[in-house]
This record gives C-alpha cells, structure tokens and sequence, in this order.
C-alpha cells in the first residue's frame, strides 16, 4: 500500500476517534469559542501541547555551564510550530475533509504519525517556491522519513532522529563537539578520537554520539565534498566516514546511558544501516538540497559546515 493510501485511510478510520481526541487535547474553552475562530485556538492548543512536550525533554540534564554537551534526541515530532500544522492543514485540509477535523488528529499521537507520512506533504516541500513557512524539524522530519522508506529504514525514532541531527547541524556551532572544562572546542575527528583517552564516561558517550552524527552528517549532505578533497587532496573517502560513523554509533548503542536516553535500538540501526542511511541522505540531497539554491526554512544554514572535520 502506497504512503497515500495508508495516511488516507488513516484518516478515514481515526475520525471515529474525534470525540476522545478533542476531550483529552483541547482546553474546554474551547467549546465557548465561535466557530471562525475555533481553528485557530486549535491549532494554538496544538502547538503548545508539542512545544512543552519538547521542552520537558530538552531539560533533562541541564546544568549552569552553558557549554554543557547535549545529547541529540528523536525529538522532532514534538517540536512543531503553529506554522507548521498550517502548513499541513494547507496541504492535506481538503483529503481529511474539513480544517478542523485534520487539527484535532494532530493532536493523536498515532494519528499525527499517519499524517505525517502523505506523500503530498513530502511534494509540497519540494515543488512549493519561495521561503517555506515551516520550522527545521517539520521540513527535515517528513523529508527524511520520506527517504528512508524509501530506503527500507521503517522505524519512525530513527528518521526522527536522522532529522533531529540534520536540524541541530543546521546551524554551524552545533557541529562542534563541547566538552566542559576545556576552552576551545573539537572541530576536527582526530581532535575526538584523542579525547576519547582522557575523557570519563559519560563524555565518552557524547563524544561518541557525536562522532556518529556528525560522520553521518557530512557523508549524507555533502558526500562530493568528500569525493572531491579525497581526489584532489588525498583526504578521507566516503568508506572512512561510514568505518567511523558505523564503529562509534554501535559503541555508544552499547553504553548504559544508551538505555536512559533510549537511544539504544536507534544507535544499534545507525550503525547497522549507516550506509543505507548516508545513501538515503545523498538521494535527498541531490534532489533537494542545492545549497544555496533552495528555499530552505529561514534557520538553516549550512554554509561552511563541510570545511570542518577534514
């Protein structure tokens, strides 16, 4: 069954569920609402509801040192924007037949998952012109779901996750690998590796996720990069960044605070999968992301990301 049919017949089956979903999502002032602006404190009522769900998970481990390490997590799914479910009801409002009714399915966690894998939003990203209305975690969580179906990666925590990474390096400062207590940052691979020796275990679990991540990262968005400072400059080739990626997520799936970030069976995929991912990440690179030529959400920028690491 297409990713069309399964979302629409999602939609088809969970309207018998409306009635619970809007008692136990939307404020009861809601019934005091007139109708023109019913949708809109929905769609609020929505957004909020993510948003601090997103923000009670971020917390976790949150000391004073602001140059503290964070541990990136399948969270994108709970970080949507009311730009975002405008976005959706835009595109999908007339195949679940009213607003309103797509809204309140957003609000279920199993019917958002459903909706989130139409294939017309995955288009609509793509063939839409000018800046996009969109947050970094809806646009890279449907693209790379998208991709990594296609692809044969089924579980939605790991696209979330893949996605989350893509929307975390989006900004340059967040490549950068942070270890409190040191003055500088570490910018490059060999800089990690050596801090493996020294470092205690919890840092050894971040630099190691980190290692993967941002091994994914710069094989996945920017394998010609690779391609071409490995031929003209006899630097690292793609096989390199998969040993490395590969090697480090399978260490950090093994580690105990694995299990308490729940990131164990995501981590186990990761380096399993690392080359399907990487390809994956290439596909949706070559058709969608022209660096600098594509409307990307306002907050992403990537230029100057594939410099570091060489």
């Amino acid at each position: 069954m297409m990713a069309d049919d399964v979302s629409t017949a999602g939609l088809n089956l969970q309207k018998r569920r409306l009635a619970s979903v809007h008692v136990h999502s939307v404020p009861h002032k809601l019934m005091m609402v007139r109708p023109k602006q019913k949708l809109n404190h929905l769609r609020g009522a929505v957004a909020e509801r993510v948003t601090n769900s997103a923000c009670a998970v971020k917390l976790e481990g949150k000391s004073g040192d602001k140059r503290r390490m964070k541990v990136i997590q399948p969270n994108c799914r709970v970080q949507f924007t009311a730009e975002d479910i405008d976005f959706i009801q835009a595109v999908l409002g007339a195949k679940a037949g009213q607003g309103e009714c797509l809204v309140q399915l957003l609000a279920d966690e199993e019917c958002r998952d459903l909706i989130l894998d139409d294939a017309a939003l995955f288009h609509a990203l793509l063939e839409r012109s000018g800046c996009l209305r969109v947050s970094s975690h809806f646009y890279f969580y449907v693209l790379v779901r998208h991709v990594l179906r296609r692809a044969g990666v089924e579980d939605r925590a790991v696209a979330d996750y893949v996605a989350e990474v893509l929307a975390e390096f989006s900004r340059i400062d967040r490549t950068r690998c942070i270890i409190p207590g040191q003055t500088g940052t570490l910018d490059y691979f060999f800089e990690m590796l050596a801090a493996l020796r020294t470092a205690d275990e919890r840092t050894r679990f971040y630099i190691r996720a980190h290692i993967g991540n941002h091994s994914l990262f710069l094989s996945g968005i920017f394998p010609e990069r690779i391609r071409y400072r490995t031929e003209s400059r006899g630097f690292p080739d793609l096989k390199y960044y998969e040993a490395l990626g590969e090697s480090n997520f399978r260490l950090a799936s093994d580690h105990r605070l694995a299990a308490r970030y729940d990131l164990g069976s995501v981590f186990s995929t990761l380096a399993e999968r690392f080359q399907t991912t990487r390809q994956a990440l290439n596909d949706l690179t070559d058709r969608l992301l022209s660096i600098g030529d594509l409307d990307l959400p306002s907050e992403v920028s990537w230029r100057g990301a594939a410099d570091s690491s060489d």
